[in-house]
């Protein structure tokens, strides 16, 4: 599979396959395709299926598969950008769990949950997440920009639960109270931080969707 990233805000990514070739998307995030691509629509198994459905994502995935040489393009479905992750055996990612777009069907997605009672109680979002794991390319969106830390062992970073992301499956996530009664109340950065523990690389998000959605819900009429 090759493939190229155009779009610039509004990211895609155009894939090449190969006679044979499949890629897979939870989604339905193909936008175009060549006529010789075959979808088949697949649940993955009852035990996965209920698992998706406890997380909020989809209980079905779309496998497209090249019958001879072939293109299909997936579209994100928020401004920001698409970001390739390249998945080799005991190198898991974990992304939250809107972020994955599509892969190749070597690549394996499943439920990521946080092993620490703060993030389990007050993480919101980055309690469940997703895990990327397998041998393979997979595609992920990122809610604006994408900035990129490499962390050492036993360093740290403090975030906004929002802007989390991804991190290697070797970072450690737990969740913090913001200090001071003051600076919670009046802070205006909410009651809790997420805090990441290296080593491993975690990727930060510049502007989280629930971000914008809060920004624009004075603005949105109510009743008639």
């Amino acid at each position: 599979m090759q493939y190229e990233i155009k779009g610039g805000n509004f990211p895609i990514v155009i894939c090449q396959l190969a006679h044979g070739e499949s890629m897979i998307t939870e989604k339905g995030s193909m936008v175009w395709m060549t006529p010789n691509i075959s979808m088949e629509t697949v649940g993955g198994g009852l035990g996965k299926m209920f698992s998706k459905a406890f997380s909020g994502e989809s209980m079905f995935q779309n496998v497209y598969t090249a019958q001879g040489p072939g293109m299909i393009t997936f579209g994100s479905s928020f401004p920001g950008r698409v970001i390739p992750v390249q998945l080799t055996p005991g190198r898991d990612f974990i992304v939250q769990k809107s972020a994955f777009l599509a892969s190749e069907t070597s690549v394996q997605l499943s439920i990521h949950f946080s092993r620490k009672l703060g993030a389990g109680l007050f993480g919101g979002e980055g309690f469940i997440m997703q895990r990327l794991s397998g041998n393979g390319t997979a595609f992920v969106e990122i809610d604006g920009d994408l900035v990129q830390y490499d962390l050492a062992p036993g360093q740290q970073m403090v975030v906004d639960t929002g802007n989390v992301a991804g991190f290697d499956a070797s970072v450690q996530m737990d969740i913090v109270k913001v200090p001071g009664v003051k600076n919670a109340l009046f802070g205006g950065e909410g009651l809790f931080n997420t805090v990441l523990t290296g080593p491993g690389r975690i990727w930060l998000q510049t502007m989280p969707i629930v971000n914008v959605a809060n920004a624009i819900r004075p603005y949105i009429p109510t009743g008639n």
